[in-house]
């Protein structure tokens, strides 16, 4: 098992240092057009010069690249084109923002897709199954955008109950989270549900399930106890991969309702060619892609046991 995650995390560094150098090729293997996005189109050959040469620029690119890594490495990303700040100062209050949204969320669809996803595959072909299934497929086939139109015009127009932006300027306000977290939830649950779905009719479909049952075990012991730990293994998979994308895939809720967290501040350094909060953003959303994904399989060896006996060791 030691060695299991051993070679996990030795494939999520190397990830790591693929990415880096992806990055580092796309963003800055060209001086010059750093450059230009730093000190913009309009300065001259020699205040590009000058700039190159004060931060290193027209060293080799393999001692660059060096240095960049260990600039990274010691949470030193540069300054931000667009706020003239550190980019340490505008990523990380973001990034605690998202992940407090993504937390809220995921909070909530965690237990109602497995609760759903569950009772519709213990009884499959019901109403209740039916029901659930075309629940989840209608939700997660309305995109983002056009969910978040819909809650608004009822809870903040129709109803206003609640606040139609999501700006916390006067502090933290769990309230205003309320809008956002509906929009992620409707959108996701319904795929993390059907999953859940194939894998308990899966299982419960299986030999000793049925054995179980024909030997007069009583049907909640046989669920609770055999069936749901198999069903949930491959749910808890789709579940931990859904961290990355309530890290960066929000982009589009957190802009519809004015929420500044990590999507936003990604879409607005695209926008602005703030390639140093390109570069940190990029970083983080690969790391933390990576180390959900390295979570993921490790926790499935401990929830599968043919891979915790070294079956595939």
């Amino acid at each position: 098992m030691m060695s299991f995650v051993a070679r996990r995390l030795g494939a999520m560094a190397l990830t790591m240092l693929v990415v880096s150098m992806a990055v580092f090729a796309l963003l800055e293997l060209i001086p010059g057009n750093v450059a230009t996005m730093v000190l913009g189109p309009y300065a001259s050959d020699e205040q590009k010069h000058l700039w190159l040469d004060a931060h290193g620029y027209l060293e080799p690119a393999w001692r660059r690249y060096g240095a960049w890594l260990a600039n990274f490495l010691q949470g030193d990303f540069g300054d931000s084109i667009r706020f003239k700040v550190p980019v340490g100062d505008v990523l990380w209050p973001r990034l605690g923002r998202t992940a407090i949204l993504g937390a809220a969320a995921l909070a909530i669809i965690a237990p109602l897709s497995l609760a759903l996803g569950v009772l519709a595959g213990m009884r499959e072909g019901s109403v209740l199954d039916r029901l659930i299934s075309i629940t989840g497929i209608v939700t997660t086939s309305i995109p983002e955008f056009a969910s978040a139109v819909l809650v608004t015009g009822v809870f903040v127009f129709w109803l206003n109950w609640l606040p139609g932006a999501s700006t916390m300027s006067d502090g933290f306000d769990a309230v205003q989270l309320v809008l956002p977290v509906l929009v992620l939830v409707l959108y996701d649950f319904g795929y993390v549900a059907r999953m859940t779905r194939a894998s308990m009719i899966d299982v419960m479909g299986t030999a000793y399930i049925r054995t179980a049952i024909l030997k007069g075990l009583p049907r909640r012991q046989v669920i609770l106890r055999h069936a749901l730990r198999n069903a949930l293994i491959a749910p808890f998979t789709v579940i931990m991969l859904q961290i990355n994308w309530l890290l960066s895939g929000v982009i589009v809720v957190e802009f519809f309702f004015a929420y500044k967290g990590f999507g936003a501040l990604l879409l607005e350094a695209a926008l602005n060619r703030d390639v140093f909060v390109i570069e940190a953003c990029a970083m983080i959303a690969v790391f933390v892609a990576v180390a959900s994904q390295a979570l993921a399989d490790i926790g499935y060896a401990f929830l599968n046991p043919r891979i915790r006996f070294g079956v595939v060791d």
